[in-house]
């Protein structure tokens, strides 16, 4: 049986600085760990640190998020320090005018392709809680390319062994939780995804890997500078427990 130690990031604080990848006096991304908040939410009242308060604190201004990322999602976040600029980002990611890519470890072996499914708004209880008509559906297209497969040698019933892919997902628009309901769509759910994914594997890697966490990161973003107009492009490297897993996987690093 596969033998390692991985750090449940979920339940662990993050008391470590931000890693910022790129900041001028306009614009700020950070590395967001995976675990921690963009910002206060209905969804953890017990939630004490976010990300937003601790760039604040640590670059001693204010910032305001571009976009989001879920709590579990780790990788590139993109902050602005000037409130008048949000709106150019914002119109950027809505018309799809930003690049982004995302690094997945996903059940099964996959090739490349293209999910092109619409999807429906996700509503929340409280926030939605007045809405009652039923939301339509949502154009939504993501692009995947298998970078690895692996193979491990413990079961999931049926099977006897167990087959992963580390993927890149593309998508080309931004719908709420798109990445992850695509990839279960096409029967290749993210390991680690307690909403969409396979409760099987997921337990899999809690008592064979010690991790609970999503395999879902922020790997890049290219977007254009609000205010001098210059393309800029980020990459956001995995943390060293993504990378271990990886390696003991054995699904192949060097192509990140």
């Amino acid at each position: 049986m596969l033998d390692i130690q991985i750090l449940d990031v979920e339940k662990t604080t993050n008391a470590a600085p931000l890693e910022i990848l790129y900041q001028d006096e306009h614009v700020i991304v950070i590395n967001k760990p995976a675990g921690l908040l963009v910002h206060r939410s209905w969804l953890d009242t017990h939630a004490t640190e976010f990300a937003v308060q601790k760039l604040r604190d640590q670059v001693g201004a204010k910032v305001y998020p571009a976009h989001r990322l879920d709590r579990p999602t780790s990788g590139a976040l993109l902050f602005l320090l000037d409130k008048n600029h949000v709106s150019n980002l914002m119109q950027q990611f809505a018309q799809q005018k930003i690049e982004k890519r995302y690094l997945a470890v996903v059940r099964g072996h996959i090739d490349k392709g293209i999910i092109d499914y619409a999807l429906k708004k996700k509503l929340d209880k409280i926030a939605h809680k007045h809405v009652t008509r039923e939301p339509e559906a949502q154009p939504a297209v993501t692009h995947y390319q298998y970078l690895a497969h692996c193979e491990v040698d413990v079961g999931v019933r049926p099977y006897p062994s167990s087959r992963y892919s580390l993927v890149e997902l593309t998508p080309k628009s931004g719908r709420r939780h798109q990445l992850r309901r695509h990839m279960k769509h096409v029967f290749h759910p993210i390991i680690g995804d307690t909403t969409h994914g396979d409760g099987k594997h997921n337990q899999m890697f809690r008592d064979n890997f010690a991790t609970q966490r999503l395999l879902l990161h922020s790997s890049s973003l290219i977007f254009k500078h609000p205010v001098s107009g210059a393309k800029i492009e980020v990459h956001a490297p995995l943390d060293n427990d993504f990378k271990t897993l990886l390696k003991t996987l054995k699904l192949d690093v060097s192509c990140i």
